[in-house]
């Protein structure tokens, strides 16, 4: 089998906490990109307009491998690497600070607060935990080893170097790691808990809410309650899987959806975010041994639920 050659290193630093994209030129048998910039207008003029490529290409934000500009007449090479930062609109700060549980020279173990993406994805780029981190500590490496929910706060696995990555993730693939919740919902006292719960779960790409349909089951979650006072309930969740949005699919299963749960059991219309009615999910714990040095690890999250006083 024929070994992929490693792309370059990028000639750019990141900003803004985010890396440049890089872009690989493909094959071009038909002989349709004379130009480089004839396949970046071809690639992304439909998204921001040709004048936006052309002023990109005078200001020399496209650069080679060597760091030079990339001039609007270069001959297009198939397989060239070219690497530029997007634009990134405006993005309104998430008003809370991410809190570091533990860090050396492997991992850094997060407190993520609520309504702060873990990863840039969509409308959240600048404002994630990752760019957050990566400013504030110095790591430009540092690569997320799984993935919280934007809503859910707590704590979330970081890898310092990237050799190390592929080793953390395994953890979690493998499911070798120990993840323990907690939530505040309705109280029923006619629901029998402690309760395990499976299913198969679906999340469609696009569509905000995960659903549940018939077969073989995919998840599964353990729900018992802590306390109840007011007619509200603390639960522990201990999931034995990691489909998306898997525990308030479940609580909301059970008839206790999750308090202040924008999606379920009802998909509420997209609004301005407020601050003041956080989704009332926290990782509350992560335990794992870890892969590097063979030590057992086990972390407790700092932050606290608001919805049970």
């Amino acid at each position: 089998m024929r070994r992929r050659t490693r792309p370059p290193q990028a000639p750019l630093p990141q900003r803004a906490g985010i890396d440049p994209v890089r872009l690989r030129l493909p094959a071009d048998p038909e002989g349709a990109w004379p130009t480089v910039r004839d396949h970046l207008l071809g690639r992304y003029a439909g998204a921001i307009g040709a004048d936006r490529v052309d002023a990109m290409l005078a200001a020399g934000r496209f650069v080679g491998a060597d760091g030079a500009p990339v001039g609007p007449r270069e001959a297009y090479a198939p397989g060239r690497y070219v690497w530029f930062h997007r634009d990134f609109p405006p993005e309104e700060r998430v008003p809370f600070e991410v809190g570091i549980v533990h860090r050396d020279e492997r991992i850094v173990v997060a407190d993520k607060p609520h309504f702060l993406a873990t990863t840039p994805r969509g409308r959240h780029v600048t404002e994630t935990a990752l760019a957050r981190l990566r400013r504030d500590l110095g790591l430009p490496e540092l690569q997320p080893a799984h993935r919280l929910d934007r809503l859910t706060a707590g704590l979330a696995l970081f890898v310092v170097r990237p050799g190390d990555r592929g080793a953390y993730q395994a953890l979690f693939r493998d499911r070798r790691v120990r993840k323990e919740y907690e939530a505040v919902a309705a109280y029923d006292p006619g629901l029998a808990l402690p309760v395990t719960v499976r299913s198969r779960i679906v999340k469609e790409r696009g569509v905000l809410a995960a659903r549940e349909e018939p077969g073989e089951p995919n998840s599964e979650s353990r729900v018992e309650l802590l306390e109840h006072r007011d007619g509200l309930g603390r639960y522990r969740l201990v999931p034995a899987t990691g489909q998306t949005h898997q525990l308030r699919v479940h609580m909301a299963r059970l008839g206790v959806p999750i308090l202040h749960d924008p999606l379920y059991p009802v998909v509420r219309e997209d609004g301005p975010e407020d601050y003041t009615r956080p989704l009332q999910l926290l990782a509350r714990r992560l335990e794992f041994t870890d892969p590097v040095t063979g030590v057992p690890m086990r972390f407790v999250s700092g932050l606290a639920l608001s919805g049970l006083g």
